[in-house]
């Protein structure tokens, strides 16, 4: 987001933390579903994008415009904070979108946190993204932006009942519809991040031949930890390719001790001689 609308969305997320201390976690996940639904409108209707952040208007307007159009059609909560982002100054319809999905999806982690389920859904998140990853078919399924995606949440309903949070399941689905114009993929890999820094967490991705045992993810953790200054939530892949060593990826850093890598560079070096 450009300058402008950082700090209306940050106004937004001000509104949103004040409001969540103390709610309830259903009241709050209420508000997010209310918040994401008004989301999908604005994704559909580009010209209201337009007009909502039109900075010709005045703040009043448009939140007056807001108003008369979703007043009792979405909770009182969720009306004050979507009128708190309007009301600002946004640098493209476009980053309005993106403010009120955010937030939307902040709110879902918020409720989550009130419940204490927090870090089970950022779990489910990254294990779900596993699945997909690991099936061709599944992932071209849900992938496929030509498909309806009521008709890919339906199957990612379908696949995730009685094995996730439904706080997971509704991140999932937002996912699908293309969180922040990313890819599904890129979509997940996102809202694991979000849930891990609401929690203060850095999410490291460390990629191994064979699985770690828990006293090994738990010391590389403690490292991590140590090198960042902050929590680290260790995501693991498993992929026999890699013949041996780690590689770890944190934000842009990335540590690439495999042996794969070693033989590639051998292989590299003789080629060149």
């Amino acid at each position: 987001m450009q300058a402008a609308s950082r700090e209306s969305y940050r106004a937004g997320a001000e509104r949103l933390d004040a409001y969540v201390r103390g709610a309830e976690p259903s009241a709050v996940a209420s508000t997010a579903d209310d918040i994401l639904s008004v989301a999908a409108l604005l994704r559909r209707e580009p010209r209201l994008r337009r007009a909502l952040s039109d900075p010709a208007r005045a703040g009043a307007d448009r939140a007056g415009l807001l108003g008369d159009m979703l007043g009792g059609r979405i909770g009182a909560e969720a009306l004050d904070l979507l009128t708190s982002m309007v009301s600002g100054r946004w640098s493209v319809p476009s980053e309005l979108l993106d403010g009120v999905e955010r937030l939307g999806v902040e709110a879902l982690l918020a409720s989550a946190d009130l419940a204490g389920d927090l870090g089970e859904v950022e779990d489910e998140l990254f294990r779900f993204g596993q699945v997909v990853s690991g099936s061709a078919e599944l992932s071209n399924t849900l992938s496929d932006p030509m498909a309806p995606v009521q008709r890919r949440a339906e199957l990612a309903q379908q696949l995730l009942a009685g094995k996730a949070q439904p706080v997971t399941i509704r991140l999932v689905e937002t996912a699908l519809a293309g969180f922040g114009g990313r890819s599904f993929t890129g979509a997940l890999t996102r809202l694991v991040e979000l849930a891990a820094d609401r929690r203060d967490r850095q999410v490291a991705y460390v990629t191994v031949a064979a699985p770690l045992t828990e006293e090994e993810e738990r010391r590389l953790g403690v490292r991590l930890s140590q090198m960042y200054g902050r929590e680290v939530s260790v995501k693991q892949t498993v992929d026999p390719d890699v013949l041996g060593g780690v590689r770890v990826r944190v934000g842009s850093d990335l540590y690439d001790g495999t042996v794969l890598r070693r033989l590639n560079e051998t292989r590299n070096a003789l080629a060149k001689r």
